[in-house]
């Protein structure tokens, strides 16, 4: 008997795990949260992740970027300023991550309201 999944349960499987490491990263979904608002600054990110390391937020924007969920943008002012501001692809995260709210609303025991 062959036991090797059918082409399409891997193509679903493979999907379902690139997704999930992209969201299960810890901060990820309350950045991309917080960037539904409209772009935001650094300083901005950090006050709303509190908790969060500069270093850590850095790591995590950069990653977020490179995923293309994210947008970095300079402007050259007096001090430099960068915001953050959510691509296509970022945005398509939210109903996913509404959904995950929902689920922990409903079923989880949770101490804090992340919402």
């Amino acid at each position: 008997m062959n036991r090797t999944m059918n082409p399409v349960h891997e193509a679903t499987t493979c999907a379902v795990a690139a997704s999930a490491e992209i969201i299960g990263a810890k901060w990820t979904a309350l950045l991309v949260h917080d960037l539904s608002e409209g772009p935001r600054r650094f300083s901005q990110l950090e006050k709303s992740c509190s908790g969060i390391s500069p270093r850590t937020l850095a790591e995590r924007l950069r990653a977020l970027e490179q995923e293309g969920m994210l947008e970095r943008r300079s402007y050259a002012e007096s001090p430099p300023r960068v915001e953050y501001e959510l691509t296509e692809k970022g945005a398509a995260l939210l109903p996913i991550i509404d959904a995950m709210r929902e689920f922990g609303h409903s079923w989880l025991p949770c101490g804090h309201d992340h919402s």
